[in-house]
């Protein structure tokens, strides 16, 4: 009977021993993702979706959008030292969403969008040395909402987006001349609000929709050639092991920033809207961080600011937003602060 017993208790101790490791084996442990979203200052306008956000030097400034009701035209400046959000100069145009806007290193950007009623090409610099708007040359290519824009050595890049079509054309912006120059068009198909980020001089435009398909490729421009070349899919299309993750990158409605020479995309996209991925020019490979913590939400808008990203408004169905979140990409996950 002793031996019985002995036997049984020898079994139990092989199992507790065999089944961690074949969970291990298996990969049931859920990886720990890397990376941390706090929330800051609420941002201090109107709750809104389809604004523009870009830096400018050390501050980040967001303006335009849609509130639900009507577009907006004011325009605020956000000091990441302080928390806090200042009222600048109401931007001069129309009032629009879905806009393009971006920062070069002593001035900012606002052009294209829509009204309500029309697509728009008219375009505006801001310089936040004497808070002034100065209206400037038309963008180059047709009135357009939804399309992309980049800085790339103070020039501004700005292209695809929609009118009654899809566009896929690339526009470069010289503010030393106040003039565009029509450069090579995107490759692969015409999109709509796809995502973008600029890393060490090159800018990459990533996914979008065309004729009601998510768009699955990613394209880096070169402006030394003025070429374009394709990545890896964004989606798990090869044999390999390395995209079997790549879940939910594609999409629109995307936050793209960069921070210490990677890019960044976080909520919008296709179903939940909370996914936060690293993309590593080197290898250009994507990694999983650590999700939005914030309410899940298409269309919010974003900017960098020394080593953190910075992501605020989006709507979720009816819902608009005004929080503000901040994202280390080095610093380990904690739901409490």
């Amino acid at each position: 009977m002793i031996y019985k017993n002995v036997g049984i208790w020898i079994k139990v101790l092989i199992l507790l021993l065999i089944v961690p490791f074949f969970n291990s084996c298996n990969g049931d442990e859920e990886e720990e993702l890397i990376g941390n979203w706090v929330e800051l200052s609420d941002f201090d306008g109107i709750p809104r979706t389809d604004a523009v956000g870009f830096t400018i030097g050390n501050k980040g400034y967001i303006g335009t959008g849609y509130d639900g009701d009507k577009r907006q035209s004011d325009f605020w400046e956000y000091d990441a030292t302080k928390n806090s959000w200042t009222q600048k100069a109401n931007f001069p145009g129309i009032a629009r969403a879905d806009a393009i806007g971006f920062g070069t290193d002593t001035k900012g950007y606002i052009g294209t969008g829509y009204d309500g009623k029309n697509r728009l090409k008219d375009f505006y610099e801001y310089d936040p040395a004497s808070n002034q708007w100065t209206q400037k040359a038309d963008f180059g290519g047709s009135a357009r909402r939804g399309a992309v824009a980049m800085v790339i050595n103070n020039k501004g890049y700005v292209g695809t987006g929609d009118s009654v079509l899809y566009f896929k054309d690339f526009w470069e912006y010289d503010p030393a001349t106040d003039a565009w120059k029509k450069i090579s068009s995107i490759g692969g198909s015409k999109r709509y609000k796809a995502g973008s980020f600029v890393i060490s001089g090159k800018g990459y435009v990533i996914g979008g929709i065309d004729n009601g398909e998510y768009l699955n490729d990613i394209w880096v421009y070169d402006p030394a050639t003025d070429t374009w070349t394709k990545k890896r899919d964004i989606t798990d299309t090869s044999d390999e092991t390395y995209d079997d993750k790549y879940l939910t990158i594609k999409g629109t409605g995307k936050v793209g920033f960069t921070v210490n020479g990677k890019g960044y995309l976080a909520t919008g996209g296709q179903t939940t809207g909370v996914e936060t991925w690293e993309y590593d020019p080197g290898t250009d490979l994507w990694k999983e961080k650590s999700n939005f913590e914030g309410t899940i939400r298409t269309d919010a808008v974003g900017f960098a600011i020394g080593s953190r990203g910075y992501l605020t408004t989006g709507k979720s169905s009816s819902y608009y937003f005004d929080d503000l979140w901040a994202f280390d990409p080095a610093a380990e996950f904690n739901e409490n602060d």
